[in-house]
């Protein structure tokens, strides 16, 4: 008698693309326990299909003010239906791990608010939900580890092998549902030799991409707004789309990058694939079990679509990213030199995770120089697309406004603050921002294909009744600049010139002279009469470091004033981590003092703003 089927649904909802590289994890851990494995976005399914499974495991992040990300939107919407009666989902097994940041006061709330509305439609976990913390100092894999081995015994627990079946061993390589082979029947090994391009070009390729809701930019300008002499290069980029494309502040413009010819051209040469760089070539099935819906390993890609190897490589893969733990574990079965494997195999035992860090994160140590440095591994070019990750576009605060009033809506102008990431590590090599490096090539008049989308700092025309608070330190001063001039616009367009409700805002750099953001435009929009009071704090410009958050204590009286009095809302913008805390301690100790409350009084203020919407943050 055959066994019953043993399926296994994994959906993620990811913003960056980390929740989406613990779902294809989950996805490896449930094949390995022999279950029949599809890895999908939550937006991909319906309520019907997880029903279809013999267990739902679910990764998500979390987004904005405890939001979901965008690619599971639409599922939310329809698991929140008032027609869906209680217990409809009885049938549902499932498993969920969230990937949440506690600088931030709705910590991993996506998750939650999933889990709970499941546990409320009758579905049933098969163990406890496992959550992460993106201040970890082992990042995600410090909870995931040990979460992913207790699910592991649940599975099998719940889900018994045949008698005679064992799980499949670690040290078995998995086979992708696709594999890339020649699209052309007539190209095969024996025209190895033949070398179609060399890839010279200094830059990458103009060539725009295909990418679903994507809008053409063109590059208005590319102007570096700190001083040569500054130790950072931050950029103001400015483009133009064509047609009319409304935004608001919060909203972000995501750039998807290129990866650079001279890299290309590397891992080419030390995979020994330059001969085959550019024969098309396209996606076939595995096997005769792959299904014609099985997903590709690229989005967006069908089994009809041609593409080279250079093409791939330039992009669609991530050579230049940190690579995870799964990485090291396909390596190991692609060369013959035990002391290598035995070496890269050692970074796959959670024993080791130290290790690994250290020989990945902390040097910054991206996937083209692994396999530079284990020069014995040799990938089967077949199997590039599920071994080396997709690139993923990069998101930024946009940094502009659009006037209601104008009436030309030929083209949309949006204006982008970027700091271009290039430093030292410690193993001193200098390190570049895959995008930023991409964003610091563009010349004006470059064409490339962006997408917008909201975001989650939810501003309305109704909030000018109120005064803002605004903390942007560094570039999280660009969605405060951003809503500077939306309420100006709104002033403008309703002919408010009251100035009794006067906004704040603080800001935070290294030097006065050197990165102090948009410093004339705040004077001239001050001599324009915009109620607006600008707090600016330079850690580096005496003896004693000064951050926003001392300017908060300063201003406490108009802080409070603003906030409790007024009914104020406060918008934290900029890098994750101490800042947020930071700042929210500054506030509580605001509304002890000149609010004369106790500890738990003001902390309970706070949660209230917070909880009214009055409390938004978006930090990164």
């Amino acid at each position: 008698m055959a066994a019953p089927a043993r399926r296994a649904l994994v959906v993620y909802g990811s913003e960056t693309g980390t929740a989406q590289d613990v779902a294809e994890e989950l996805g490896r851990i449930a094949e390995r326990l022999r279950f029949d494995t599809e890895v999908v976005e939550l937006d991909a399914i319906s309520l019907n299909q997880l029903l279809q499974h013999s267990v739902v495991l679910i990764s998500i992040s979390t987004t904005g003010q405890g939001e979901l990300p965008a690619n599971s939107q639409k599922f939310w919407r329809t698991l929140r239906s008032a027609r869906l009666r209680p217990g409809c989902l009885h049938q549902l097994r499932f498993a969920s791990f969230g990937l949440g940041d506690t600088s931030y006061p709705k910590f991993n709330w996506a998750h939650r608010k999933l889990y709970n509305r499941l546990i409320q439609l009758g579905a049933q976990p098969i163990c406890d939900r496992g959550e992460s913390d993106e201040q970890h100092p082992e990042g995600v894999d410090g909870s995931f580890l040990p979460w992913s081995i207790t699910l592991r015994h649940r599975l099998l627990e719940q889900y018994p092998l045949p008698d005679g079946t064992e799980p499949i061993p670690d040290d078995v390589l998995l086979e992708p549902k696709w594999l890339l082979d020649f699209a052309d029947e007539q190209h095969h090994e024996a025209e190895s030799d033949k070398v179609v391009s060399n890839g010279t070009e200094e830059v990458p390729p103009d060539d725009l991409l295909d990418i679903p809701g994507g809008l053409t930019a063109s590059v208005a300008s590319n102007d570096r707004l700190t001083p040569q002499s500054h130790w950072q290069d931050v950029r103001q980029l400015n483009l133009d789309i064509p047609d009319y494309h409304p935004y608001i502040p919060g909203d972000v413009l995501t750039i998807y990058p290129k990866n650079f010819p001279t890299d290309v051209n590397e891992l080419l040469s030390v995979m020994k694939w330059t001969s085959i760089a550019d024969i098309p070539l396209r996606f076939a099935p595995s096997s005769d079990a792959t299904l014609p819906t099985s997903r590709l390993p690229l989005p967006h890609f069908t089994s009809t679509t041609t593409v080279t190897l250079r093409t791939l490589l330039t992009n669609h893969l991530d050579i230049m990213s940190i690579p995870r733990r799964s990485f090291f574990a396909q390596l190991a079965h692609f060369t013959s030199d035990e002391f290598q494997k035995e070496r890269l195999l050692e970074f796959t035992d959670p024993e080791y995770i130290d290790e690994l860090y250290d020989y990945t994160s902390r040097p910054r140590r991206s996937i083209l120089e692994v396999l530079q440095e284990f020069e014995t591994v040799k990938i089967p070019w077949q199997r590039l697309c599920s071994i080396i990750p997709t690139m993923r576009g990069r998101q930024f605060s946009i940094a502009s406004a659009l006037n209601p009033a104008a009436e030309a809506k030929k083209r949309t102008r949006i204006q982008l603050l970027i700091a271009i990431v290039k430093y030292k590590t410690v193993i001193k090599r200098i390190r570049q921002g895959v995008c930023t490096r991409y964003v610091a090539s563009l010349r004006l008049g470059q064409r490339l294909t962006v997408t917008l989308q909201k975001g989650g700092l939810g501003v309305t025309k109704a909030e000018l009744e109120r005064p803002v608070v605004m903390v942007g330190p560094g570039t999280g001063v660009a969605p405060m600049r951003a809503l500077t001039y939306q309420r100006k616009f709104w002033r403008e367009e309703l002919q408010r010139k009251d100035d009794a409700v006067r906004d704040l805002l603080f800001f935070g750099c290294r030097n006065a002279e050197s990165d102090y953001y948009f410093k004339d435009e705040w004077a001239q929009l001050q001599k324009e009469g915009i109620p607006l009071d600008v707090f600016a704090a330079f850690s580096r410009d005496q003896r004693q470091k000064v951050y926003v958050q001392d300017l908060i204590r300063q201003e406490s009286a108009r802080v409070y004033e603003a906030l409790a009095k007024r009914d104020g809302i406060v918008y934290i913008c900029g890098s994750s981590g101490r800042m947020p805390q930071a700042i929210r301690e500054a506030l509580i100790e605001a509304f002890q003092s000149h609010g004369n409350l106790e500890r738990a009084a003001a902390e309970a203020y706070l949660a209230a703003m917070e909880k009214s919407g009055r409390y938004k943050q978006e930090t990164w």
